[in-house]
């Protein structure tokens, strides 16, 4: 029975995998086929990536529009964190799907079903199956189908952490790779790890380096389980990541900005508002104050900040659409610099809102900065050549139509393709 194993090593961009700092995956490049021109969607955010990634669509099909996003609800614009629990959910009571299109859970419930474990914030591990067509693990709370809660001594309480990553690597590979019996078609390992610590610290400092490698490992230990399969040469092994890390130099505060401009009315009104996705911003105006938009519109061009402003259908360039207001998205200036460590990519970052604070000098993401559009993807399997790096664009969106295809299944209704179909099918 043909099956697909895909491995996601959170926020760990492409140049950053070497034979020195993460000697397993460089070895895996050589017996793969990678992805040389790979992309990630905008906003480059693990939420809004899930997503994309779970149905083969870009945010303006699915609707989760950005790690932090904007939903009309009673005539207002709420502004809402995407991450947590229970969001999905109460999206689905507001407009009626969690998602708007199916995911890979859901179109395999009848063939073979999909398991995810994931470490990272809640709201990204459940928009893989927001609906509960499979089994999604994860440390908020683990469910099965129709999302039932599981059982207390099947949840996954695991921390957000290298030794977290472990220990979820060990159970997925006894429970989804290596099960007593009927392994399912779909088997999906996030780690939280590098993205967590380079958050924290900068990239290529001693600590980050020492986390690449045990995220390293961690992808190793899935590949030698997958070694020793004695159906492997029916398995498609998809190891990637699903953006990079730019260096944070400088926070901007979009609202306090548009306060004094006289554009929004206070840092707490709805006529404007502003949801920070890291690197980029995604602004929402009420329908009640669409004559104020132009104006906002060249406020924005006009900021030395702002590096890239699209509005109206030039949205649909980015994977995006208007709804819930939805009027401009901003990438924030990026440079090619390098960090204190030689890391090259520098950007300012949106500040975002609560208590959550970016750190100068540390990682971060979600704009089109070269280092956080170059996420990495290797592919093992029938039609794809052993040690090719393929030159040809890719994108995240394609993750899901390659696998559907791999196990003899129609992808049908995304905006990605099969990536097995680029050269005709030729046999790796």
């Amino acid at each position: 029975m043909p099956r697909a194993i895909l491995v996601i090593l959170d926020g760990l961009r492409r140049d950053l995998v070497t034979p020195q700092a993460t000697p397993r995956l460089a070895a895996f490049a050589e017996r793969s086929e990678q992805f040389a021109a790979h992309r990630t969607v905008f906003p480059s955010c693990t939420r809004v990536v899930s997503a994309s990634l779970a149905t083969g669509c870009y945010p303006a099909r699915h609707g989760l529009q950005g790690n932090t996003m904007a939903l009309m609800e009673n005539g207002r614009l709420v502004r809402h964190d995407a991450g947590r629990p229970d969001f999905l959910q109460h999206k689905r009571r507001v407009t009626g799907r969690a998602l708007a299109v199916p995911t890979l859970a859901e179109r395999l419930t009848d063939s073979g079903g999909a398991i995810i474990f994931s470490n990272v914030s809640p709201g990204a591990a459940y928009a893989h199956d927001p609906d509960g067509f499979g089994r999604v693990y994860h440390r908020a709370g683990s469910f099965g189908r129709a999302r039932v809660p599981l059982p207390e001594d099947e949840q996954l309480r695991v921390t957000l952490d290298v030794e977290g990553d472990q220990a979820m690597t060990e159970r997925f590979i006894r429970e989804a790779v290596l099960p007593p019996s009927d392994p399912p078609a779909l088997a999906v390992l996030w780690l939280g790890e590098p993205d967590a610590t380079q958050h924290a610290l900068p990239m290529g400092s001693p600590g980050h380096l020492a986390v690449l490698q045990e995220a390293d490992r961690n992808a190793g230990r899935v590949m030698d389980a997958v070694a020793t399969l004695a159906d492997k040469d029916d398995v498609l092994l998809l190891i990637g990541s699903d953006h990079g890390h730019q260096t944070v130099t400088g926070v901007i505060d979009i609202d306090e900005e548009l306060v004094t401009a006289g554009l929004k009315e206070s840092l707490e009104s709805t006529d404007v508002v502003v949801a920070s996705n890291g690197t980029s911003a995604l602004l929402y105006v009420h329908p009640d104050f669409v004559a104020r938009t132009p104006l906002v519109g060249d406020f924005l061009a006009n900021r030395e900040w702002a590096e890239t402003v699209l509005d109206g259908s030039a949205l649909a360039s980015v994977g995006q659409g208007p709804d819930h207001g939805l009027a401009f998205a901003v990438s924030m200036r990026a440079s090619d610099e390098p960090n204190a460590y030689g890391v090259a990519g520098t950007s300012l970052v949106a500040e975002r809102a609560g208590n959550k604070a970016d750190i100068l000098g540390s990682g971060q993401h979600g704009g089109l900065g070269a280092g956080e559009q170059a996420p990495f993807l290797m592919i093992r399997g029938a039609h794809f050549i052993h040690g090719v790096a393929r030159q040809e664009p890719s994108c995240i969106t394609d993750i899901a139509p390659t696998i559907l295809t791999h196990l003899g299944l129609p992808a049908s209704g995304m905006d990605g393709r099969p990536l097995q179909a680029v050269r005709g099918g030729r046999d790796g």
